[in-house]
């Protein structure tokens, strides 16, 4: 059981997935800083001196602060943008490898067809030579 586990951890993708799970908190922990420290209270000044995230509705006993919320999905979407655009990033470098690859495959396989048309060449004029010292 120990062996089989060791082999699944230490497979490529249980590894890479691993590190993408630690770059991907430590990038989500800058975003935070940044929506946080930087976007939010340019916001705030922008709407008159606000602190949206002491923005709060008090309904009965319970307290919804909505400007803890609008500070998330700024925080939210700054991290899909930012993974969107990566994503987007690595598909393009992906496709020209894709088109490189199949254009190496494509010079293989002319070059390959070019010995044989060579081949059958020489087959056939050994073939004529042949057929003509029979016939003499």
């Amino acid at each position: 059981m120990w062996s089989e586990f060791k082999k699944f951890a230490l497979k490529g993708n249980v590894l890479d997935l691993a590190v993408g799970v630690i770059i991907g908190g430590a990038f989500g922990k800058i975003v935070t800083s940044l929506v946080n420290d930087l976007i939010m209270p340019l916001v705030g000044i922008l709407l008159g001196g606000i602190d949206l995230t002491k923005q709060e509705y008090t309904f009965l006993d319970a307290t919804i602060k909505y400007g803890t919320f609008l500070q998330t999905v700024v925080d939210f979407f700054i991290i899909a943008m930012s993974i969107f655009l990566f994503i987007r990033l690595l598909s393009r470098f992906k496709k020209k490898e894709e088109a490189a690859e199949v254009a190496t495959v494509i010079d293989k396989t002319e070059e390959l067809l070019a010995e044989i048309r060579d081949l059958l060449k020489e087959n056939q004029a050994a073939i004529s030579r042949t057929s003509e010292g029979k016939e003499n």
